[in-house]
């Protein structure tokens, strides 16, 4: 749940359903506010009315007529009587009575007067506790006869706002809408981001991909751009390098070759030996700063290939140069690789394993989408604090990786290059019964 909620899609498809929902209620909060205030203020207008009416009704009476008519209006939502002299008059206008006294001619007068426990008997008391409107709202009517009228009207209640079964299925539609328009726009939006992360990533294996499609937005085609540019210049930086040190080794292999041809004259034997020895150190360095330029530079195309035919093609060229060398697994899994800098960065391990630890034990097992390979030699292994420092150029161990065993430094440099050009890993381990054991992880095809 934690790495979900990481995802920057998740991230964005949570904020946009937050803030459409957000929105939707306040929307749906004020329009249904707006609609309870023009019924209730409707509700008022027709009470208003229906009082009005009455009064007028009851002012066409003959005055010794009222008290049966008055009888009759109790419960029809308002109870009237005649007022006595002694009824007080309230001091402020309640809203009802100000809307009355608007709605009845100029000879009316309307005043509100504090209700009384008769003022609203029987059906009329029957109202929801919860409601803070008051039960009945009592009021002074002097009619145009001056005949003073007590009226002891209920107020109307508010309309419920209680939503109906049908609007639950509405809003559940407008859920499942909302939810597939964010899901459509975060990934949208993450798409080019994701896009770029990959391209990033294929960089590291190889710097001839091809360059980032700048289409899009504009921001995304400035960023596409600017990759594009990035990648430019790295690959143009690598080149450069691996050309420049591919033309200082290769213009030192003349003049080591003459050198050669020159000490076959020495007649000093010893010290002839002796020069032959550096000579050859140093043209094996030159050998493997070829090596290393050529594992810098990515130019070998990427195809299909059948690793398990691989690793019995090299073995099989070890054993017949004289090497122990033996192999036990089978993958039966191919690879997008290289197929001459895969086959030199295998050769590398392997002949590292027979200089330094007599033989080479290989095994191949797929683990998941990688392939497997485990190289063990018994040497006597590396230090630990020196496992990283060993794949640095030019870097040797002078008690294991002497000169005496033709060691320039530049092997695990060489095999480290190819293997993250495949996007792969490569790492040492010290064997618990002796010896080193390199461990090569490559990606596999399905």
């Amino acid at each position: 749940m934690k790495s979900l909620l990481r995802s920057m899609t998740t991230r964005i498809f949570l904020i946009l359903i937050a803030g459409v929902l957000v929105s939707a209620l306040l929307t749906i909060w004020l329009s249904l506010s707006e609609r309870q205030r023009m019924i209730g203020q409707f509700r008022d207008y027709h009470s208003v009315e229906r009082v009005a009416q009455f009064i007028q009704s009851l002012e066409r009476i003959q005055p010794d007529l009222r008290a049966p008519f008055l009888e009759a209006a109790t419960g029809i939502g308002m109870h009237a009587e005649l007022a006595g002299p002694d009824d007080p008059v309230s001091e402020q206008q309640s809203k009802l009575a100000a809307m009355l006294d608007q709605r009845l001619p100029d000879q009316h007068q309307v005043f509100s007067t504090p209700p009384r426990p008769s003022d609203c008997p029987g059906r009329m008391t029957q109202r929801r506790s919860e409601e803070r409107r008051p039960l009945c709202e009592a009021l002074l009517v002097t009619l145009s006869d001056g005949e003073r009228l007590r009226l002891s009207v209920i107020p109307p209640r508010p309309p419920q706002l209680a939503p109906r079964p049908e609007n639950w299925d509405y809003g559940i539609l407008f859920l499942l809408c909302i939810g597939v328009l964010a899901g459509v726009v975060a990934r949208m939006t993450v798409r080019p981001l994701k896009q770029l992360a990959q391209a990033a990533t294929e960089l590291g294996n190889d710097i001839e991909r091809p360059p980032l499609p700048e289409r899009g937005a504009t921001e995304i085609r400035q960023a596409a751009a600017a990759f594009n540019a990035m990648q430019a210049r790295i690959r143009h930086h690598i080149q450069q390098r691996a050309h420049i040190l591919a033309a200082i080794t290769h213009d030192l292999q003349t003049p080591l070759t003459r050198l050669r041809l020159r000490l076959e004259k020495v007649d000093d034997a010893e010290l002839r030996e002796k020069l032959v020895s550096d000579l050859s150190a140093m043209q094996g360095m030159v050998k493997e700063g070829l090596d290393l330029a050529r594992s810098m530079d990515s130019a070998e195309p990427m195809q299909k290939l059948d690793f398990d035919s691989l690793i019995d093609s090299i073995c099989e060229d070890a054993r017949d140069a004289g090497q122990a060398v033996t192999v036990s697994g089978k993958t039966n899994v191919s690879l997008r690789a290289r197929p001459l800098a895969l086959r030199r960065c295998l050769t590398n391990l392997i002949d590292n394993a027979v200089k330094y630890g007599g033989y080479a034990d290989i095994g191949v097992s797929r683990d998941g989408a990688f392939v497997v390979t485990h190289i063990r030699d018994g040497g006597p292994g590396i230090p630990a604090e020196a496992m990283e420092q060993v794949f640095e150029p030019f870097y040797r161990l002078e008690n294991s990786r002497s000169r005496q065993t033709g060691g320039t430094g530049l092997g695990l440099t060489i095999a480290r290059n190819i293997v993250e050009q495949h996007g792969g890993r490569i790492r040492l381990l010290n064997r618990p019964t002796g010896g080193l054991e390199a461990v090569l992880e490559l990606p596999c095809l399905p």
